[in-house]
């Protein structure tokens, strides 16, 4: 009641989450009673488009409920979810730009498609009212990594932490001396006041274990070997939670599990994977040994594919499809294709193949070169040994740029082209002799 500042609390549909949503819904429900409520309460939960489908299916109806029953108790709490631009989603960066499977020592997915959606909200909040609160179910107990960094940035005699990234946005945590058995003591002795059964939430964790914690920064540990989270998640050996919701009946999940352990298989496949980084550097893991790039072009369609193959064995219990990738994303990855020298529209051809949809594309791409055309000129680059992937991307650049009276850009972006290292270090033969 002191001040203006909104809270933003962080809601993962984990056992820690849920708990401080339930304090503080029950705090404000006590105070209405006595005074007016004037601060905006936000609820924000992170939707990478790719969480686990029952695992996103709680969160949704637990914020329908939470909204629903703040509305009817009149209490300033409004629910959100926060996701990834399109520009920045798993599949775009994976199928589109090549990006090898994530794993502990290149963990890329995180800051896309976590921190940055969730930094995004704050942010837009920081403007509008000059500092935020973020309320966070992180625990002291949870780890020692996670005591530090939580000590780290409280400030003695304050309930407030300053965040670790964000000026004019701080942090409370009001379970963070909280034990495990405090939290379940705590949901399965009180009520949820919006009408939840927290008994539903304890079935979940005995089906899969753990759940992933909203992430906002860095120091929130790795989600671990025991999860909520994303189904596509390689940094863990096993989705042990995947596993589980199929082994206590969920077999409707079956083949997303397939497709998870097979991006693990090909992660490292070298035949799958580019010789050279996506700036075109070149680099060593041993003196004869070439590292591995991002996932080659017909690796990506490869994927893509298989992708789709799934989502459309995928049928809920109910009968329903259900969307493994969205349209906006497959026409951003055309976008990164087109670039990468692939005129065809293979991933409208690819997606008419397996779903029998033509999907419509409004661009002119299809007439830069006739296929007939392509091969040609594949023909007579291995006759006069000219990459024909340079070749390709000169022409495109050569399109995009067609009807520009000023081009000043172009020279600049052609001579970053020719400038790549690989183009100057011999062939992968020669360099490996």
């Amino acid at each position: 009641m002191e001040d203006d500042r909104p809270w933003v609390i962080g809601y993962s549909g984990g056992k820690d989450s849920t708990a401080v949503v339930q304090l503080i819904f029950t705090a404000l429900e006590r105070l209405a009673a006595r005074q007016e409520l004037h601060k905006p309460i936000y609820v924000i939960s992170s939707d990478t488009l790719v969480e686990t489908p029952l695992i996103i299916d709680y969160i949704n109806n637990t914020l329908r409920l939470i909204e629903e029953s703040a509305m009817q108790k009149g209490l300033p709490i409004t629910t959100h979810k926060v996701k990834p631009l399109t520009d920045q989603t798993f599949w775009v960066n994976m199928i589109g730009r090549g990006y090898p499977a994530p794993r502990q020592k290149f963990r890329w997915c995180t800051d896309r498609m976590k921190i940055d959606p969730a930094n995004r909200f704050i942010l837009e909040k920081v403007s509008e009212f000059g500092e935020v609160i973020m309320v966070l179910g992180v625990r002291s107990a949870e780890s020692s990594s996670r005591a530090q960094t939580m000590n780290k940035h409280s400030v003695q005699g304050r309930l407030l932490s300053r965040h670790s990234t964000l000026s004019n946005a701080y942090v409370y945590a009001p379970i963070r001396d909280f034990t495990t058995d405090d939290v379940w003591t705590y949901l399965l002795q009180v009520p949820s006041p919006w009408g939840s059964d927290n008994n539903e939430l304890l079935a979940m964790y005995q089906n899969s274990n753990s759940e992933c914690p909203l992430v906002i920064d860095k120091s929130t540990p790795s989600c671990g070997n025991s999860r909520f989270g994303c189904w596509t998640c390689t940094v863990v050996t096993e989705d042990k939670a995947l596993s589980g919701f199929i082994q206590n009946g969920q077999d409707w999940l079956e083949p997303l599990l397939i497709y998870r352990d097979w991006l693990v298989e090909i992660r490292d496949d070298s035949n799958r994977r580019e010789k050279k980084r996506m700036n075109g550097t070149v680099y060593y893991t041993a003196p004869d040994q070439i590292g591995l790039g991002p996932f080659t072009l017909e690796a990506r369609k490869e994927i893509l594919s298989e992708l789709l193959q799934t989502q459309k064995q995928v049928r809920t219990p109910e009968g329903q499809t259900y969307e493994l990738i969205s349209l906006e994303e497959l026409y951003k990855i055309q976008e990164i294709w087109l670039a990468a020298g692939d005129w065809e529209l293979s991933v409208l051809d690819i997606y008419n193949n397996i779903f029998n949809v033509e999907l419509q594309w409004s661009g002119s791409e299809r007439e830069i070169l006739s296929h007939d055309q392509l091969k040609l000129l594949e023909e007579l680059c291995n006759q006069y040994e000219v990459p024909y992937e340079i070749v390709q991307r000169l022409l495109f650049l050569e399109w995009k740029n067609l009807g520009y009276s000023y081009r000043h850009g172009m020279t600049k972006e052609m001579i970053s082209i020719l400038r790549e290292q690989w183009l100057h270090i011999g062939s992968y033969e020669e360099v490996l002799e």
